[in-house]
């Protein structure tokens, strides 16, 4: 989910377990990965194929992020939704993850209610419209190739009501 910007999303999505692979692991290490030399980090996202549009700033935001769940979570990321007995209050816990902003978190929040079956009491108010049930507006909403089909959509026409928006303001 936090590679997921100024990427496709399979792209975005590959991400970590491109880095796992890099690293010779299974699985990523949230202890090892905010350890990690930055400068050698940096050039293993910028490897080729590179993990991310920008590898260079993404590393540094996954290490922020890494220390952030070392620091707070024992570098267990599943500890930030484990316990949240409320929407609101996984959503301030997400919101508060480097790097994450309130619709960052919002979609989050619907991907582990929608998909995961992480569900506090009133996960899909605190999740906003990306909570709402049979809507196709993020990531949250993808479950195959018609579904994906079907957001990529509703990405296209809110980018096109943004940009008639900007023009009739100009």
């Amino acid at each position: 989910m936090f590679c997921d910007q100024q990427v496709p999303m399979e792209w975005a999505f590959k991400g970590p377990a491109t880095i796992a692979r890099r690293l010779g692991a299974d699985d990523l290490d949230a202890h090892e990965i905010a350890a990690y030399d930055p400068e050698a980090f940096a050039a293993l996202l910028s490897d080729k194929p590179a993990v991310h549009r920008y590898p260079g700033s993404m590393a540094k935001r996954i290490q922020q992020l890494c220390q952030y769940l070392v620091e707070h979570y024992d570098g267990d990321a599943e500890g930030v939704w484990r316990d949240a007995a409320t929407g609101q209050e996984l959503l301030k816990r997400l919101s508060d993850l480097p790097g994450f902003g309130k619709q960052k978190a919002q979609i989050f929040l619907a991907l582990l209610g929608k998909q995961l079956g992480v569900r506090p009491t009133g996960w899909r108010e605190a999740a906003g419209a990306y909570g709402e049930a049979k809507s196709f507006r993020s990531v949250a909403d993808i479950t195959g190739p018609e579904s994906l089909v079907k957001v990529r959509a509703h990405k296209q026409e809110m980018k096109a009501a943004a940009k008639a928006a900007k023009a009739v303001g100009k």
